[in-house]
């Protein structure tokens, strides 16, 4: 069998046990009133949550708190990385990188098993219309099952998210919250057709929906392949050492450095809270709850600012200026009219700053367009900026990667060919 279709073959095998998982609720839980809960939730943290994980937390499943609770950890050991510089070294170092991912998963599991905790709490004193509880066995039980089966389940797609990691195509962490918000994509149509067949959308306010989405999909593809050039000279020397090898003349730097992260954190940091608090009766966590509504203005300005912030954190990661300075330096290379080492470093770094500072607003834009929409057209019809660009983002990357293994295994074929 091709190698590539064995990697996409292990990728879709790994991603169908995610799904089945969305499937497997946690012991004792009434699933009709749970069901009946989420119908008025759609458009809350717990609603946001719900479409990360595929429909998982609308079923009460196993995997219901997703990968979010790695991705908080990741946040947490980002920001320590980058404040502590021993630990920023041992994330660099090939030993101390697998001690650093061990306290990812430590700090993974403690809180995955607080929201789980949170989670249960608030099942314990959740009823439906008719009175029915959401929890069908004694209390106390249900709690340390409940707490138990998600931390697990939790771990497990971390697990499967490694395995295609190593073993698939793409980012493993990236695909399952990809597949989740793709599985939710039918219902969603579903959904909106729907609301067209009892009038409470015109078909004017259809088209001028789909005109958004597409509008929407075109300028994220747009802005995600965007990049500046930056012109690479090379002594006569290397080039002439190189004249059998393809020798890279510019140096790219995207419009957008951070990716997908942003949101992804930013939404993190913001259901954290909201999950712990979705079960409470004090009433001043009453009032800090609904102040972070995912409907309001405040959630929407720290979710807006927290994605410029994650934005530049994340690009002044994945960007070292100095670095390319260096090995360009090595290499014999410099950009025209800068002098190599330092002065290269400066001129990288402002480059990389003045597209940072468009590429965060317009992560920030994209985030929090769809509640600006809903609330200056008033459409009731909420579509997720946030989950059409990690959708974007997460395709684009794969097809990426599928294309460099293409390459690299005609390559290969050459090679062995003699060619």
């Amino acid at each position: 069998m091709n190698p590539i279709a064995k990697k996409i073959l292990i990728t879709l095998g790994f991603l169908l046990i995610y799904r089945v998982l969305a499937y497997v609720p946690v012991p004792g839980v009434n699933i009709d009133v749970i069901k009946e809960f989420f119908s008025g939730h759609q458009n809350d943290a717990l609603g946001l949550l719900n479409m990360f994980s595929g429909n998982a937390v609308s079923r009460m499943s196993i995997i219901a708190l997703g990968v979010m609770p790695y991705i908080t950890a990741s946040i947490i050991m980002e920001l320590l990385a980058a404040t502590f510089p021993k630990l920023g070294e041992m994330k660099k170092d090939s030993q101390g990188f697998q001690k650093y991912m061990q306290i990812v998963k430590y700090s993974t599991v403690a809180i995955a098993f607080v929201q789980a905790i949170g989670i249960a709490i608030g099942l314990t004193s959740m009823t439906g219309k008719m009175g029915e509880s959401a929890v069908m066995i004694d209390t106390s039980t249900f709690v340390i099952l409940t707490a138990f089966s998600m931390m697990g389940g939790t771990m497990l797609l971390v697990w499967i998210g490694e395995q295609i990691t190593e073993r698939g195509v793409g980012n493993g962490i990236s695909l399952i919250i990809f597949a989740g918000i793709v599985s939710a994509i039918p219902s969603a149509i579903v959904g909106t057709l729907n609301l067209v067949d009892v009038g409470e959308l015109s078909v004017i306010g259809l088209i001028f929906i789909l005109f958004i989405v597409v509008a929407t999909i075109g300028f994220i593809i747009y802005v995600e392949l965007a990049e500046r050039r930056i012109p690479i000279s090379y002594q006569k020397k290397v080039l002439m050492q190189n004249r059998f090898k393809r020798v890279m003349n510019y140096i790219p730097i995207k419009v957008n450095l951070s990716g997908v992260i942003p949101p992804i954190f930013a939404s993190a940091i913001l259901m954290f809270p909201l999950t712990v608090l979705s079960g409470v009766t004090n009433p001043l966590l009453v009032q800090i709850r609904d102040l972070l509504n995912p409907n309001g203005y405040l959630y929407h300005v720290l979710l807006f600012i927290f994605v410029i912030f994650f934005a530049y954190f994340y690009a002044s990661i994945v960007f070292n200026a100095k670095e390319i300075a260096e090995n360009l330096k090595k290499q014999g290379g410099f950009i025209p009219g800068i002098r190599p080492g330092e002065q290269t470093a400066k001129f990288l770094n402002e480059v990389a700053s003045r597209l940072t500072f468009w590429g965060a607003l317009y992560l920030g834009a994209i985030t929090v367009m769809p509640w600006l929409l809903v609330k200056l057209i008033g459409i009731n019809f909420y579509f997720g900026g946030t989950a059409v660009l990690i959708v974007v983002q997460v395709a684009i990357d794969t097809m990426r990667k599928i294309q460099a293994q293409l390459t690299m295994q005609k390559y290969d074929t050459l090679s062995v060919t003699g060619l």
